[in-house]
């Protein structure tokens, strides 16, 4: 159990510096920051001045592994639209960004889980045939199109939630969260459903489509022969088996919500990391970009070992074939 632990952590920190090489190329053709920064009456001198205070005269390798020294020490240098440190901005911002992430994850999993059973059980009903008909929706239709819907329907027709903002929060130390006031509750809601509409569908119908599968197979018709409840079989038995491909399957998408949540964030004006990363763009502030692509980067690669570990700790044929080869 432990090679295989350091084996997937030596694996996830080469897919972090490549993934850090890639980033920091690409941002080299986004656009010079010095233009954004000085005015229309700057000189060469200017120039030749902020380019050596930022450290953009030095060759591209001493700038990639300075920011990856840095970085690997918490600091992600200083921000060229906001003049503060990286690690800060993102301190302040990712509090909204994870609550987000963390209500919509939850969404999607219980109820895409509750809904994958459900339709797979009663199949043949009129409510599961609705249920997977409505699921089309989610699949086909763009992530901001449904924000924008969601925003018509409740916040211009109906009038019952906010279109846009985070509402009031609380501070706790560091953390501002939006769970202790009714506007925070309030506001979270449209941009949770939105963000988490196409994943929710994708469990569901994946959770259907493992589930038929095994309830099919010849030890679920054994189970019931012996006289066993239908909820048993159903659950203990049906499911329990169902959820190892759903495992890795609902692991990446719990990343892609942190990932995707900038189109939510632009939508909802969603004061995140993912809006946070936006701006940053539009001004070519560099550090910021980068900060957020590695902070990504992190947690899509820790949910991946999560994930993995997981793997390893429910089926146990994989535990019995790595003693086999030892």
């Amino acid at each position: 159990m432990l090679a295989f632990i350091i084996q997937r952590i030596v694996q996830s920190a080469l897919v972090l510096l490549v993934v850090g090489l890639v980033a920091f190329s690409m941002f080299r053709f986004v656009g010079d920051p010095v233009e954004n920064m000085l005015g229309q009456e700057r000189t060469m001198a200017d120039v030749e001045r902020l380019r050596t205070q930022l450290g953009l005269d030095q060759p591209f390798p001493v700038q990639y592994f300075k920011f990856l020294s840095n970085a690997a020490n918490g600091n992600f240098g200083v921000s060229y639209r906001q003049g503060r440190p990286v690690s800060e901005i993102l301190i302040e911002r990712a509090p909204a960004t994870l609550e987000l992430a963390a209500v919509s994850g939850f969404l999607a999993i219980v109820v895409g889980i509750g809904l994958g059973v459900f339709t797979a059980i009663r199949r043949d009903g009129f409510a599961a045939n609705m249920i997977m008909s409505l699921s089309l929706i989610g699949v086909s239709l763009p992530t901001f199109l449904i924000g924008i819907l969601l925003i018509y329907l409740f916040s211009v027709e109906l009038g019952w939630l906010p279109s846009f903002g985070r509402g009031d929060v609380v501070q706790i130390g560091w953390w501002s969260t939006g769970f202790l006031t009714k506007s925070g509750l309030q506001a979270i809601i449209l941009p949770a459903i939105t963000l988490s509409l196409f994943q929710m569908t994708l469990i569901m119908r994946l959770v259907r489509s493992e589930m038929l599968e095994v309830l099919r197979q010849d030890y679920i018709r054994f189970a019931r022969a012996r006289g066993l409840r239908e909820r048993a079989v159903n659950f203990r038995h049906a499911l329990k088996n169902t959820l190892v491909p759903v495992i890795t399957v609902t692991g990446l998408q719990l990343g892609s919500i942190i990932a995707f949540a900038i189109i939510t964030e632009t939508v909802f004006q969603w004061p995140g990391v993912g809006l946070l990363f936006i701006n940053a763009i539009q001004f070519v502030d560099i550090p910021v970009m980068a900060a957020y692509l590695m902070m990504i980067s992190v947690m899509f690669v820790g949910i991946n070992l999560i994930v993995d570990l997981l793997y390893f700790w429910i089926d146990p044929r994989l535990r019995a074939d790595r003693s086999g080869g030892h």
